[in-house]
């Protein structure tokens, strides 16, 4: 699930007959068809990304699992580098690959059952994602330290990617910048059971996990659910890198990514992003000029999920060479 196009993908309705198409086929990552990105090497950092619900299999008959070649998603993912992805491309050679996604309804579905996205993503999705790692780091990654970043479903994927792969792949993990899930929570109890991970403490640090999700303040004052946000979530605040409820004023946002939908362009500008943690939700409120995400069933009524990477665009970028010179300094 994500953020804004046409008013976030999640909200847009799907009526390519390409969604029907049995997602059964696994991609092969040797094939470059399966990547939406593999990058010429022009750094000594990657990044590889994991990107957001693009697919909504809403209509009768649609499959749970989307097929590699679904027009929503193959768009999306394009979408999703401009707004997001991009933002790593300054500091490290960008990987993107295609997969399976699971469809908004299968998540709401699973979400209402079990409290938790990630029940629906743990076979196709995480197989893909997997797969793809595999790939990447036995043909592409040449040893070199990695980012791995990811929004919404892509961050919830990339908490199973942190929890399973990454433990059984130590050798791999060692090389690790930063993870970027962003968008999905990591909660004390999941760090708890998973020492070998930990959170960002600060603006620099490295091997740690960065995550957030933005909310209004309707939504904190409501309670509201949001599927994203689980109990005993940790959210860091994108403009000053704490983790306490010390507040930063927009005068600290370096650069807001503004989609102009209507000209189809983006630019960098100030629209009043300050941040604020809320340690009890575990989340970021901001007072950003923008509209909410439009689809409080999943969200709440004052989710800014859309705005998660595009309200702190220039502190992202800023932020992930801060943590690259940090890996490099002490390797």
């Amino acid at each position: 699930m994500k953020g804004k196009r046409r008013v976030v993908s999640l909200a847009a309705a799907s009526s390519s007959s390409a969604a029907a198409v049995s997602a059964d086929k696994a991609p092969d990552y040797s094939q470059r068809a399966s990547w939406y990105r593999v990058p010429e090497i022009t750094k000594d950092v990657d990044a590889f990304f994991i990107y957001p619900t693009e697919y909504l299999g809403t209509n009768e008959g649609d499959p749970d699992y989307a097929a590699l070649d679904n027009p929503d998603m193959v768009e999306g993912a394009a979408n999703d580098h401009r707004i997001m992805a991009s933002a790593f491309e300054e500091s490290t050679n960008l990987f993107m690959p295609y997969y399976r996604q699971a469809g908004a309804k299968a998540m709401k579905s699973a979400y209402d059952k079990t409290g938790d996205v990630r029940t629906v993503l743990a076979k196709t999705p995480y197989e893909d994602i997997t797969a793809a790692l595999d790939y990447y780091f036995e043909n592409y990654n040449d040893g070199r330290p990695f980012i791995i970043a990811s929004h919404s479903q892509g961050s919830a994927i990339n908490s199973l990617v942190l929890k399973g792969y990454f433990k059984e792949h130590p050798d791999y993990y060692e090389r690790m910048v930063a993870s970027y899930m962003i968008g999905f929570s990591i909660t004390k109890d999941w760090l708890a059971d998973n020492p070998h991970l930990k959170c960002a403490t600060g603006e620099d640090d490295a091997g740690v996990i960065v995550s957030w999700n933005t909310e209004g303040i309707q939504n904190v004052e409501q309670n509201a659910t949001n599927v994203v946000v689980m109990p005993g979530a940790i959210s860091i605040n994108p403009l000053n890198w704490k983790l306490d409820d010390t507040y930063a004023p927009a005068s600290e946002n370096k650069g807001s990514l503004v989609i102009d939908e209507r000209a189809g362009t983006a630019s960098i500008g100030d629209i009043g992003a300050d941040a604020q943690v809320n340690v009890e939700r575990g989340v970021v409120v901001t007072n950003a000029k923008s509209d909410p995400i439009a689809l409080a069933e999943f969200f709440g009524p004052a989710s800014f999920h859309n705005g998660d990477y595009t309200f702190f665009y220039n502190n992202i970028k800023d932020n992930v060479a801060k943590r690259i010179a940090t890996y490099k300094a002490s390797h």
